[in-house]
């Protein structure tokens, strides 16, 4: 009579294979998981910037802001990064949902930028400059909608400061 736990017993070698065809799914599985839950920065190993973003013109007083619209979480997540120049008049306005206390950083951005933090009526609540490449945090003063990201220094040269007020569809929304 033979044992049931011989190793040449075809119903322990059916399961043994099963067992080790269960391991390598489940195996599989987790990397498949792992790799789709990568954040879009993440999974951008190829460092594109993101340039055919929608576009609108806001203004600052006299000055026109050729403006990209960063409005899905991809979007904001990417923001400006990887883009290795951007023309004077060009910015990106980051559109929240709801207002909130929005702190932005710069890893992977390769440009001194300058956020605006901007209240629903279009109103800078205030500015901050950001230096390239820094995981340094930078915040709203306040609860905020919408972020301006422009060169650095291009609010300063203008003369623009907090309390300007930014003019453009985003901010008709009320």
């Amino acid at each position: 009579m033979k044992n049931s736990l011989d190793k040449t017993s075809p119903q322990r070698t059916q399961k043994s294979a099963r067992a080790r065809w269960l391991a390598l799914a489940s195996t599989a599985l987790i990397a498949l998981a792992s790799v789709s839950s990568m954040t879009p920065a993440m999974a951008r190993d190829e460092g594109q910037p993101q340039m055919n973003l929608r576009r609108v013109d806001l203004t600052a007083g006299m000055y026109r802001i050729d403006t990209q619209l960063a409005q899905t979480p991809q979007q904001r997540e990417i923001g400006l990064m990887f883009r290795k120049e951007m023309p004077q008049q060009e910015g990106m306005l980051f559109i929240f949902d709801v207002p909130g206390v929005q702190c932005f950083w710069m890893r992977n951005t390769l440009l001194p930028l300058t956020a605006a933090f901007v209240a629903d009526d279009g109103t800078i609540v205030n500015l901050a400059d950001m230096k390239p490449m820094s995981d340094d945090s930078h915040c709203s003063a306040k609860p905020v909608r919408y972020v301006l990201e422009m060169n650095q220094g291009w609010f300063a040269k203008r003369g623009i400061q907090a309390g300007a007020k930014l003019s453009g569809a985003p901010f008709n929304r009320q």
